[in-house]
């Protein structure tokens, strides 16, 4: 199953100019909490995903009471400079969105 079907929210907004922010959300507490003590949401798979050194990931952090988890990670430029495709970082869920997640 896709992360995409998995989960009820995965979205991604701007955390300042200089950090994006993922969140992924699900309904069901027994999906969370699989996806949750898997171990497979770390900063290793982010890195690879984004194309990015670990050391710019801030957050990787799960919210029990919300079922979800944030990812918080440092853009690659900052929001509505020069070659800045996304001002409002609403499309940098794309790369969670087709992992694989065992359930």
């Amino acid at each position: 199953m896709k992360l995409y079907d998995a989960a009820a929210v995965l979205r991604s907004k701007n955390s300042g100019p200089f950090e994006i922010t993922v969140d992924v959300l699900f309904a069901d507490p027994d999906v969370y909490n699989k996806i949750k003590q898997s171990g497979l949401i770390n900063k290793q798979l982010v890195s690879r995903l984004y194309n990015i050194a670990e050391e710019q990931i801030m957050h990787i952090v799960f919210f029990d009471q919300a079922l979800g988890f944030k990812i918080t990670f440092s853009r690659k430029v900052s929001s509505g400079t020069f070659l800045d495709r996304d001002v409002y970082g609403a499309q940098q869920h794309a790369p969670l969105m087709e992992l694989e997640v065992n359930l």
